[in-house]
């Protein structure tokens, strides 16, 4: 996972929604899809986009998927972008 591949997933808006209803906790994805006027098709790429990208994780319980917010991931962009904070003072 490199910084090209967060901000590409970060780029757009429903991958940003879909990160913002994990906030929340685990999800399936059935339940983001009930969240958008979209295919299944289409909220599948956007998870594995998400994936690809290190945001998200998926976690198997049972017959479902869930996905999660990997936490670390935002925690890297946060210690990327503060480098910028400490050179305005």
């Amino acid at each position: 996972m490199g910084f090209q591949e967060t901000f590409k997933a970060l780029s757009d808006g429903v991958r940003r929604e879909i990160l913002l209803m994990l906030r929340d906790g685990k999800k399936s994805a059935g339940e983001i899809a009930a969240c958008f006027d979209m295919t299944n098709a289409t909220v599948s790429y956007h998870l594995s986009i998400l994936k690809k990208a290190g945001l998200i994780t998926e976690e198997k319980e049972k017959n479902y998927i869930f996905y999660k917010l990997n936490t670390s991931v935002f925690e890297d962009i946060m210690m990327w972008f503060a480098q910028f904070q400490d050179g305005q003072k």
